[in-house]
């Protein structure tokens, strides 16, 4: 994606660049403490009881909630957008598990991830195979936990993440986010906002001239661009 002629940035001196970069680094700084306080609140909500018996098709068989978080205290779900009739996995989706990191740095931290889909076992199987993941996949397509967990509302599939805690045999449900919420998982956002031209996309506020587009048109699964 590129224009013949975008617009640059000013051209200034060393000095008035190091002037104009500690402005921003102060707003940085302030960001950064801000993501700190509202993770402390984060770590103070309230929790509820998952008490329905959701089974999920497995590699390994039949699993429960439970079991997905394989012995661990803490469980993270990627809402994976893979609805029973298609033939692939959403675009969006996928550019969120390319970024997921190797899970030892998870597991490490005593918290395990899964991707969960309502496509049948085999499909999100094959389609993992195709786009080179290890990530564990487990389809609720024969259990409701799609929709108690707002993934799919009114038969449409929703992206989203929840996290669950495991006290014993009981399992919480400690957190949901959903959209925008979810761009800590998407490292290639971050990465675009730190250049010059960002994300180019049409809701930014950008100077005039730069190259802009309609929101998330570029998609593409990593092997399709």
């Amino acid at each position: 994606m590129t224009d013949a002629v975008p617009a640059l940035p000013p051209i200034v001196s060393p000095a008035e660049w190091e002037k104009a970069r500690a402005d921003l680094l102060a707003k940085e700084k302030e960001l950064t403490r801000l993501k700190d306080s509202v993770s402390a609140a984060r770590r103070r909500l309230p929790m509820v009881e998952v008490t329905e018996a959701y089974t999920f098709d497995s590699e390994s068989g039949p699993a429960s909630l439970l079991d997905l978080f394989e012995g661990r205290r803490q469980l993270i779900v990627q809402h994976f957008m893979f609805g029973p009739d298609w033939d692939e996995g959403c675009d969006g989706c996928s550019m969120m598990a390319d970024s997921i990191p190797p899970l030892s740095h998870l597991y490490a931290k005593d918290t395990s991830f899964v991707l969960i889909s309502r496509a049948p076992l085999p499909k999100l199987l094959a389609f993992r195979d195709r786009m080179g993941w290890t990530l564990p996949w487990v389809s609720s397509g024969s259990a409701t936990f799609n929709e108690d967990f707002g993934a799919t509302v009114d038969g449409q599939e929703r992206q989203a993440i929840s996290v669950f805690l495991r006290h014993g045999d009981r399992v919480f449900h400690t957190w949901s986010t959903f959209a925008r919420g979810e761009e800590t998982f998407m490292l290639v956002f971050d990465l675009l906002d730190i250049t010059p031209y960002g994300r180019q996309e049409t809701w930014e506020d950008s100077p005039a001239g730069w190259p802009q587009h309609p929101p998330y048109e570029w998609m593409r699964l990593h092997d399709a661009y």
